[in-house]
């Protein structure tokens, strides 16, 4: 245990704009201080993404393999039983508990909110369904989502040397500064100091770092301790007339300028991340052309958990692309429908832009397509939903035998099984529930027995996420892929899911030991915020 002075300490990382890279700082943050053997937990109190995973409901007790180890996480830490009931947080706190070596737990993020349209989100607290809200009525709901924010918090205070905190968005959303959760609502009831991350590859990063501060009132500017530059390319030298400039008009430091870092994918929040899947990358692992496979993943509109694709996009030899291109889907050798948190209204849309027909023709032509939790209850007959959409009976796709019917109650489990000869674990987040009536299983049990999914021909459908992390898996059935469409493409033995998450995650802490001032961090999580740091107009002024 590492003996700060007060207990454990604490840091919040904030942003000037969503995807400026406050949960890859946090992650790397994690793991550097993990490597320092501080134990260590990231919390973000409010998350809105529809990328989430499942979790075991028990407390955690902080004892994971530590950095530098391989720390398991959700899904993949499960053997044994069949399915395993747990919870649900957003898979960024999952990935940064990974950094840290800790397993991933319901504290680490008790208020997720799940988009379902532009108007209305569903609401987890603590890993179950809430409700759902709208922008205006979840206003209503703060006070009881604060009492859990808190608790949850110091749940983690009282196990771990240091909880580093993400915020959301930028503190300086003063249309929602009050009954803020996640920002500075959150850092000033506990003292917490806070550190500012730009993305200056967007550019007016120094303009943002003035504004962060400037805007908001005194006792909230007097937390900010000091800024991140992140996503830099080019000679840092540049910067330096910048860096000066902007410690002197804002009296606050520049912790470091951290580097573009190419290729790290790591469980973004939202779907902004989704174009650095780039097909114009092709080529870049020495897989010759004839040889690659090339994958399309259909863009829905409510698209959640593509980070399932992840695992595809690691293989040497192939090429993921996110796309709404009928003619992108009618040509790549396997077509992926992801998840969606709007099944039948995706469904819609899909039609709408001819790609159902699309999908009959691959179908009909016996070419790969593969759908994955919703894309899976898509390809069925028909969706009866009364939950969801409430749009009653709807017709599938029709390219396999199976039919979905939404239930009030959400399934989270964690499942383990077999497909193509090879373990599987998974993970399941949906109402629907989904009745096979022909095909053949694609997961079964050690002794064959049907466990979940169906395949006819070339199609392939589960309901399970994260399976194809599973190298075997992932490799047989790329293997099977190949093989439909006559390509000698051969995936490669020595890729691991697991390796290459430790690798990103080892590049963030390196980023964070090379490129920040870490004396400076480390002042700020044992100590607190910077005394008498200077009050910028207008928001000093306000009460």
């Amino acid at each position: 245990m590492i003996d700060l002075p007060g207990g454990t300490g604490s840091l919040l990382v904030a942003g000037t704009t969503s995807d400026a890279g406050k949960s890859l700082i946090t992650a790397g943050i994690c793991r550097w201080l993990a490597r320092r053997g501080v134990r260590v937990a990231p919390f973000k109190a409010q998350n809105m993404s529809n990328n989430s995973m499942v979790v075991g409901t028990g407390t955690g007790t902080g004892t994971g393999a530590g950095a530098g180890g391989s720390a398991t996480a959700g899904a993949s830490s499960m053997s044994g039983a069949s399915a395993v009931s747990g919870a649900e947080i957003g898979r960024a706190q999952v990935m940064q508990a990974q950094a840290a070596g800790v397993e991933p737990e319901v504290a680490m993020n008790p208020v997720l909110l799940k988009p379902g349209s532009d108007r209305s989100s569903q609401v987890v607290l603590l890993g179950k369904v809430f409700g759902q809200a709208s922008a205006t009525s979840y206003q209503e709901l703060k006070p009881r989502l604060r009492e859990a924010v808190l608790a949850s918090y110091q749940d983690l205070k009282s196990r771990f040397d240091v909880v580093v905190c993400e915020g959301a968005g930028s503190p300086t959303e003063i249309n929602l500064r009050d009954g803020d959760l996640v920002n500075m609502g959150l850092a000033r009831p506990l003292g917490m100091p806070v550190v500012v991350v730009g993305d200056i590859d967007r550019g007016g990063v120094f303009a943002a770092f003035h504004g962060t501060v400037a805007l908001l009132d005194a006792e909230d500017q007097r937390l900010i301790s000091g800024f991140i530059i992140n996503k830099f390319r080019g000679d840092p030298s540049l910067l330096t007339p910048g860096l000066r400039q902007i410690e002197g008009f804002t009296g606050r430091p520049v912790l470091g300028v951290v580097p573009w870092l190419p290729g790290i994918r790591l469980d973004a929040e939202d779907a902004l991340p989704i174009e650095a899947y780039a097909a114009g990358a092709a080529g870049a692992d020495g897989v010759p052309g004839g040889a690659r496979l090339r994958v399309a993943v259909v863009r829905f509109p409510r698209v959640s958990n593509f980070t399932d694709v992840d695992a595809l996009a690691i293989e040497p030899g192939v090429d993921v692309e996110f796309t709404a291109s009928a003619s992108a889907v009618a040509s790549a050798d396997l077509v992926v429908l992801p998840g969606t948190k709007s099944t039948v209204a995706d469904l819609a849309w899909l039609r709408a832009r001819g790609l159902d027909a699309v999908l009959a023709k691959r179908v009909a032509e016996g070419r790969p397509v593969l759908g994955i939790c919703g894309g899976y209850q898509m390809l069925g007959t028909e969706i009866e939903d009364e939950v969801e959409s409430r749009r009653g009976t709807v017709a599938g796709l029709g390219l396999l035998p199976v039919r979905t019917v939404f239930d009030p109650v959400k399934t989270l489990t964690r499942p383990v099984g077999f497909g193509l000869g090879e373990p599987v674990a998974g993970y399941e987040i949906h109402n629907g529930r989904v009745q096979v009536t022909g095909g053949d299983p694609l997961f079964t049990d050690a002794g064959g027995a049907a466990l979940e999914g169906c395949r006819e021909g070339a199609v392939w459908g589960t309901i399970w996420h994260g399976a194809l992390e599973s190298d075997g898996f992932r490799r047989a059935y790329l293997t099977e892929v190949a093989r439909v469409c006559g390509l000698p493409f051969v995936p490669d033995p020595d890729t691991s899911f697991s390796a290459e998450r430790e690798k990103q995650l080892d590049r963030l802490g390196d980023a964070v030991e090379e490129h920040l001032d870490t004396e400076r961090l480390w002042r700020l999580i044992e100590g607190g915020p910077t005394a008498g740091l200077p009050l910028l107009p207008p928001g000093a002024a306000a009460r």
